[in-house]
C-alpha cells in the first residue's frame, strides 16, 4: 500500500516486519479474505485490495511449510493513513519507506518478497517465488 500525498504517488509499502499473519486463513476464508481480514484487525483500515502481486513458498522447519499471497493495496487516501490503528498486541508502529529501505526494515526472505512485489507491480505481472526469490530451476 502506498499513501497518496496531494493526488502525487508517493512510493512506500505498508509491510509485517515478520512478514507472517496472526493466524491462517479460517476454514472457508479465501486468501484475499484473509489478507483484508488482517489489515482490519491489525490496522483497523479496510482498503480494497486488488490484484494478486506474488505467490511465495515458504518453508519452515519448525512451522511447517506455507504458500504467501501477496496483493495490490492500492494508494491509501490521507484520512485512510490517519485512521491506521496498529494492533498494540501485534504492531508497534507503522512507517511508510522507500523500496530502497526495505532490506535493512526487515528479515532478508520478507524484503525479498516484498521487492518482488513491487516489481510485480510494476510489471503488471504477478510472480511465482520460493522462499522470497524466483526458483533458479523449475522442475519437469
Amino acid at each position: 500500500m502506498e499513501p497518496a500525498a496531494g493526488g502525487a504517488h508517493v512510493q512506500g509499502l505498508l509491510g509485517h516486519p515478520r512478514g507472517g499473519t496472526s493466524r491462517p486463513a479460517s476454514p472457508g476464508e479465501s486468501p484475499l479474505q484473509a489478507a483484508s481480514r488482517e489489515l482490519r484487525e491489525e490496522l483497523g483500515i479496510t482498503p480494497t485490495l486488488g490484484r494478486l502481486l506474488a505467490v511465495d513458498w515458504a518453508p519452515s522447519t519448525t512451522e511447517g511449510d506455507k504458500v504467501l499471497y501477496l496483493f495490490d493495496g492500492g494508494e491509501l487516501a490521507p484520512e485512510t493513513v490517519e485512521d491506521i490503528r496498529p494492533q498494540a498486541e501485534e504492531l508497534k508502529s507503522v512507517t511508510f519507506v522507500a523500496p530502497s529501505e526495505i532490506p535493512d526494515r526487515t528479515i532478508p526472505r520478507l524484503g525479498r518478497r516484498i521487492l518482488a512485489a513491487i516489481e510485480a507491480r510494476a510489471a503488471s505481472a504477478p510472480v511465482y517465488l520460493e522462499h522470497g526469490q524466483a526458483p533458479s530451476d523449475v522442475a519437469a
